[in-house]
């Protein structure tokens, strides 16, 4: 990056300076290491929000931070509807609510081990993944308007899972306000047979193991021990969520001069959040949130009869389930006001800190769990939020690594086999069906996820509480 663009204000902190038709400052969250790998672009993007109507207080991007569409990935900022704030598809992304959920197992390693190989087998015959991947349940469109009315309670009301998953989940399973009137018939299409898949991509499902602990009161709120076995799901709105970004980013740019609005890029195409497509859009977003809980709901379905079969004595549960592509209504303090504000995250994560009444009770006193995926070949985390982050950018954190090469950039430098066969060396067994999908998500493809927590914990965005290890990972 041209650090001509930035100017630092503290370890972790660098400042985007207001000028132009920027209405408020920028802030980057970064290392000097992550500082020097990021794109201008980043910074770019962050001027362009930064003039987006009705931007409050800032500007943000996250440590793992990395061009996107619109707005960078790592993204976040939130807007005023009373003073003309706007709702942006592309400040959401094209999966929606794509996410992370953690499931305990009650077993350790020595449980796993001897049978690794089978579960990993199982685990990959029984979750569907990879590009245009189908479940096994098909749904008509009245019972897919269901599941966007619904989410993951309409999961667990209809046999995938039990009633105490839905405490453990964001909002309780399902977000308020969804209309899937608002949802395009195409969307609900593609959706008909892809419920309970992984996809492709970034998408995994991931044996782990944890290896460290950090804090001890929050692992112990959390029920995490060194030497727990547990699961990992990363997906979300599979092909509904992608078309409902394609129609409504179309929707907006056309509409953009009718609402008075003067986009510095096409991708950063919005509505206003009091017009009639801010609202219908909110709708449709809203239900994609919905449908990607009950994706991740009926995955852990799916996982549970895996280990039912091949090892009875587990025990899976939720330690939870958060979203890193939305756009909240939230309630934050500005200039000493509590005020309604809508908070888009994209590839970034929710991080309550404590005492917020929306956490189960059971994590009301140390904080939400914030979940970061690493890659197929690196650590994932697992963070505590803190009530300093609800200042610093309005309870965000990182989501997880970040890329640092294009897909494109990495299947020219890696082969898909070589990194299996790299992996299986390193004690990592990795099932996939698409061999240049192993090679796009290559390990080295990515930013050091240490790094990116170590900055996320400095900064004060989220603390961290443990660190786990892929033992098994199912990818697209």
């Amino acid at each position: 990056m041209n650090r001509k663009l930035i100017k630092r204000r503290g370890d972790t902190k660098w400042l985007v300076e207001r000028s132009g038709k920027m209405h408020v400052d920028g802030v980057i969250f970064g290392s000097e290491q992550l500082i020097n790998e990021m794109d201008d672009m980043v910074v770019q993007q962050v001027r362009n929000v930064a003039s987006l109507p009705g931007i409050v207080e800032g500007s943000f991007a996250m440590p793992d931070a990395h061009w996107g569409y619109g707005f960078c990935i790592g993204g976040v900022a939130a807007f005023d509807a009373d003073a003309g704030g706007v709702i942006s598809a592309g400040g959401v992304g094209f999966d929606i609510a794509c996410g992370v959920r953690t499931l305990h197992t009650g077993l350790k390693k020595e449980d796993v081990m001897p049978i690794r190989e089978k579960i990993a087998d199982a685990l990959f015959h029984t979750i569907p993944a990879g590009v245009g991947s189908t479940g096994k349940l098909r749904l008509s469109v009245s019972r897919l308007d269901e599941v966007l009315s619904g989410g993951a309670k309409w999961a667990v009301e209809n046999g995938y899972g039990r009633g105490d998953d839905l405490r453990f989940i964001e909002a309780g399973g399902c977000i308020a306000g969804a209309d899937p009137a608002q949802v395009s018939e195409h969307a609900k299409k593609r959706q008909l047979d892809e419920m309970g898949t992984l996809g492709s991509g970034n998408h995994y499902l991931e044996l782990q193991e944890v290896v460290e602990i950090y804090d001890r009161e929050a692992a112990a709120a959390f029920g995490i021990q060194k030497g727990d076995i547990k699961i990992s799901i990363h997906c979300g709105s599979r092909g509904l969520g992608h078309q409902i970004g394609t129609d409504f980013l179309k929707r907006m740019t056309t509409d953009a001069e009718k609402h008075g609005l003067e986009l510095s890029e096409r991708e950063l195409a919005c509505a206003p959040l009091n017009s009639a497509l801010g609202k219908s859009y909110l709708g449709a977003m809203r239900s994609g949130i919905n449908c990607a809980l009950a994706n991740r709901q009926i995955l852990t379905h799916l996982v549970r009869q895996v280990f039912e079969k091949l090892v009875p004595q587990a025990e899976i549960r939720l330690l939870y389930d958060v979203s890193h592509n939305t756009c909240q209504q939230e309630r934050h303090t500005v200039g000493g006001k509590q005020k309604d504000l809508f908070v888009h995250r994209k590839g970034a994560t929710r991080a309550w800190g404590p005492e917020h009444a929306e956490l189960p009770i059971e994590y009301q006193k140390v904080g939400q769990p914030v979940l970061i995926g690493g890659t197929m070949g690196t650590a994932s985390y697992i963070l505590v939020g803190t009530a300093q982050s609800e200042r610093l950018a309005f309870g965000s954190a990182c989501h997880g690594a970040g890329r640092n090469m294009s897909r494109k950039a990495a299947t020219k430098k890696w082969n898909g086999k070589e990194v299996i066969g790299r992996l299986a060396s390193q004690g990592i067994l990795i099932r996939s069906r698409s061999l240049r999908g192993i090679a796009e998500e290559s390990p080295g493809a990515y930013k050091d996820v240490s790094e990116v927590v170590e900055v996320t914990h400095q900064a004060g965005l989220a603390h961290k509480v443990a660190k786990l290890v892929p033992l098994a990972c199912v990818k697209g």
